[in-house]
């Protein structure tokens, strides 16, 4: 009988100790386990085993409580209370964010799971290599064919491989007239990608074309901040990469080159300035002709994007120049738009009129209309150095998390829905419709220019998900229906931006086969006779005949840059940022020395009735930017999943993908 006993007690000891490691590893209170929700949203939500529901969902009996994802629900108990009581989050000094770095990371402690074997490990670099000449080539194949088929026209129709220009018979036609001036967009808009890939024969050939055949004196009526972001933009990129004494991508000077590129992009920046006058509240009209002006007809509606993200190209031109006019009137319309916010929320609406400062788009989110706004405070200071910038940037910051963000306190820990940032109302803060847009895929990559790369992990898996269902990212996506409700893909960067700007903080290779994914889907689904084509619908793969130039500006480029590590833009020890269009930029003290700072201080007291108004400081860009911290991250970590296994399979439920 001894022996049975001790049998037994073996027996009992075993089982025990597998239950603690169970209880340690497995069902742990930040790890939990998949809750259907009853309605048939399709959502999940990580809930503790025997425990209440998250904070984040909501508290049970409040209206929409349990029953639906707590991106239904407000905030807090008030939108507004709840938005000025709570604080930003902000990465613990010294690591990457709160997450824990434990060796089992979503496989439960039963080995690797299928995540950890798809995307853990080292990306080889014989298939890095692989992937750069891939990016490499796509650029290659739409930019000759653009040359070949559609030059000296603005863009290619890559299905029938001839160029497009102006909707002449079509004013209206806004979709195509506020991009394309007859000013051989895509082959301005591609300079520096072709300097950025080495290539200095076809980038002198290029500049030169540009400055024999390219004009600005044509009866072209375009939207301001098109023209600004893709052809001002691009000119001054090239002119400093022209001008650039280290020449770190090889010799990309041109003989005999006498500012011209700088010239023409002051000539069209006078041709713009038109739509800065004549405005009750300095917010420019949306869209100017480049030989008239302002036209009659003019709308005196404009989005907060449009109207307020001019300023690090007229920046730029305005310190090189010696002029501060163009700063000026691109620095007033962001100040009229800031003071327009609201005053409880400190949100700002999507659309506004220009003479009576009123919001006719009360809409606040982070996609179209609004996206690039945010993003040009940042960068704006980082150019310039202007901490008025910064402060707006910081408190635009606090508002954004307090009142859109919606999920879990922690992206990667905890229990809840994934963070997620909606649409809400500007005044009010409550929720106005349950999609997102593919441009607010931007917003990963400036989280991780201000350091909250562990929120960035979050929101860029979600969009990640969404392009592996669908192999794209349709142009608005329904996340309560778990379907878009715009279908086409216009070969947009926004994701691979943020995919690149990602990999750069973590080194994470999970996002060079991110990258990797994007890459084989343009291949599969967009190539076409004689470019790379606009999908119409993402679930039928029905293709639109036209290449925007952005694709060969920015989503060539960051897949390029994705993959090369040696890069110049890496390893020249020149610090760079990049606009809102892609075109590279060098950050150095040039760009920081203006005669006219104290004029901008001096305006910074005052309302729009020129009352003194008192600031309150905000903290440094030191303070809250902690990338450096990432290179504390372990190694362990970055041949790891960034995001934990069980995080990346709920948001793939969320989606519809599983």
């Amino acid at each position: 009988m001894q022996w049975r006993a001790l049998v037994l007690g073996l027996v009992l000891l075993r089982l025990g100790l597998h239950g603690v490691l169970w209880l340690v590893f497995g069902l742990g209170p930040s790890m939990g386990f998949y809750q259907r929700f009853p309605l048939s949203f399709g959502f999940q939500r990580l809930r503790a085993p025997d425990g209440p529901e998250s904070p984040a969902s909501g508290p049970a009996g409040r209206p929409g409580g349990p029953s639906g994802p707590s991106w239904l629900q407000p905030p807090g108990p008030g939108a507004a209370a709840a938005g000025r009581r709570r604080a930003p989050r902000r990465p613990e000094p010294g690591v990457c964010g709160p997450a824990h770095w434990g060796y089992v990371l979503g496989g439960r402690g039963r080995g690797p799971d299928e995540y950890e074997k798809r995307y853990s490990g080292a990306f080889p670099p014989q298939l890095r290599a692989q992937m750069r000449d891939l990016a490499r080539g796509m650029f290659v194949f739409g930019y000759d064919n653009y040359m070949a088929h559609a030059f000296p026209q603005d863009e290619l129709n890559p299905i029938h491989c001839r160029g497009r220009g102006p909707d002449r018979g079509d004013p209206s036609n806004l979709n195509i007239n506020d991009v394309l001036g007859n000013y051989s967009l895509t082959l301005v808009d591609a300079l520096d990608t072709l300097a950025i890939m080495g290539n200095s024969s076809e980038f002198q050939k290029a500049v030169k074309l540009v400055i024999d055949t390219v004009s600005f004196d044509k009866d072209s009526t375009v939207q301001v901040f098109e023209a600004t972001i893709r052809v001002l933009g691009s000119l001054l990129s090239a002119h400093r990469i022209i001008t650039d004494s280290k020449q770190p991508f090889g010799d990309m000077t041109i003989k005999d080159y006498d500012n011209e590129l700088l010239h023409m992009a002051h000539d069209l920046a006078v041709r713009l300035l038109p739509a800065f006058e004549n405005t009750k509240t300095g917010i420019p009209y949306p869209r100017v002709n480049l030989k008239t002006g302002v036209p009659p007809d003019s709308n005196n509606e404009t989005c907060t994007a449009g109207a307020g993200s001019l300023l690090v190209e007229f920046g730029i031109l305005s310190r090189l120049l010696g002029d501060s006019t163009f700063e000026w009137v691109a620095r007033r319309a962001v100040k009229a738009l800031w003071d327009l916010r609201s005053n409880d929320t400190g949100l700002l609406g999507n659309v506004v009129n220009i003479q009576t400062g009123r919001w006719v788009g009360k809409q606040s989110g982070l996609g179209a209309g609004l996206d690039s706004f945010y993003e040009y405070l940042l960068k704006s200071y980082i150019l310039f150095g202007e901490k008025e910038d910064l402060e707006m940037f910081n408190a635009a910051y606090r508002s954004i998390q307090n009142y859109l963000r919606r999920g879990r306190e922690a992206c990667n820990e905890g229990e809840g829905d994934p963070p997620l940032y909606v649409n809400v109302n500007m005044f009010s803060g409550q929720l106005m419709n349950t999609w997102i847009d593919s441009l607010q895929a931007f917003f990963p990559g400036l989280q991780v220019l201000i350091g909250d790369v562990e929120d960035a992990i979050c929101l860029h898996a979600f969009y990640y998900a969404i392009w592996k269902r669908y192999g794209a990212l349709p142009e608005r996506y329904n996340w309560q229906l778990q379907a878009p409700d715009v279908l086409f893909y216009p070969l947009r960067p926004e994701l691979v931006e943020s995919t690149y700007l990602l990999y750069q903080a973590t080194k994470n290779p999970f996002y060079l086969h991110v990258g990797m994914d994007i890459l084989q889907s343009l291949e599969k689904y967009t190539k076409v006779k004689c470019g790379y084509a606009t999908l119409h619908h993402v679930i039928d793969k029905s293709k639109e005949d036209r290449m925007e130039s952005f694709f060969l500006s920015e989503t060539c480029k960051y897949l390029y840059l994705l993959f090369d590590e040696e890069n110049p833009v890496h390893k020249s020890g020149t610090k760079y940022m990049f606009t809102t269009e892609g075109h590279i930029v060098s950050v150095d003290k040039h760009l920081r020395e203006s005669p006219w700072k104290e004029l901008f201080s001096e305006e910074a007291g005052q309302d729009q009735d020129g009352k003194s108004v008192h600031r309150p400081k905000s903290p440094e860009l030191k303070v809250i930017n902690s990338s450096s911290n990432c290179n504390r991250v372990p190694d362990e970590r970055r041949y790891s999943l960034p995001l934990k296994s069980i995080y990346m399979r709920q948001i793939d439920q969320m989606v519809g993908l599983i």
